[in-house]
């Protein structure tokens, strides 16, 4: 089972969005202030989406080591501070979502396994798209699994810009979400595959 930090600034919600199961035992990390966290027993730290990136700019060290330790990041929200090793994310609202439509890239985990593009280019709500209004600049030898109509990416894999694993998007609410009573939405599927993947690279490593 995984031990994940899931980094907190008090938005509501994501009691719902994360539970602790057979697959990940969740702790909530609360950002306040002289904030200094110890992710020494985690295997996973989460950012989820409305997640406070001045205040990780302010332990990008901390988070750099525990990556460099083997550990696991998921940012599930556009990071306008320099705090992810590797990877940049770049602010860009000049196209309309209506124009949005994402394609498979890559997908070397099998992150998108079962899982229908068609719920994210038209959601239940008539939204196109991934939510984001950006994209990311993905690091030299990262996998970028999603991108979007003008080929930018929008779902990345790194594995190379330190010995640990990070699942980056750009904006994007993943976590395992039953959307209107609906246990396999999209979303939840891309989140479980990814849990399930970690959860086989501990058995590896251990």
């Amino acid at each position: 089972m995984l031990q994940a930090a899931l980094i907190s600034n008090g938005l509501s919600g994501l009691d719902h969005a994360y539970t602790s199961s057979d697959r990940v035992a969740y702790r909530v990390e609360t950002i306040a202030p002289g904030w200094s966290p110890d992710f020494s027993r985690d295997d996973l730290v989460i950012a989820p989406n409305g997640t406070d990136h001045v205040a990780l700019l302010a332990i990008r060290d901390r988070v750099r080591a525990f990556l460099d330790d083997g550990g696991a990041l998921a940012c599930f929200c556009g990071w306008f501070t320099d705090w992810v090793p590797g990877n940049r994310w770049v602010h860009d609202n000049s196209h309309p979502t209506r124009e949005v439509e994402l394609r498979l890239a890559s997908d070397r985990h099998g992150l998108l396994t079962g899982v229908d593009l068609g719920q994210f280019n038209v959601n239940r709500h008539g939204i196109r798209g991934w939510w984001a209004c950006g994209y990311i600049e993905p690091a030299p030898g990262a996998e970028v699994v999603l991108v979007d109509t003008w080929g930018r990416a929008i779902v990345v894999v790194d594995e190379t810009s330190t010995a640990g694993f990070q699942l980056l998007t750009a904006s994007g609410p993943l976590g395992d979400y039953q959307r209107d009573g609906d246990t396999d939405d999209g979303l939840a599927r891309v989140y479980r595959n990814f849990l399930s993947h970690l959860n086989q690279r501990k058995l590896v490593i251990a």
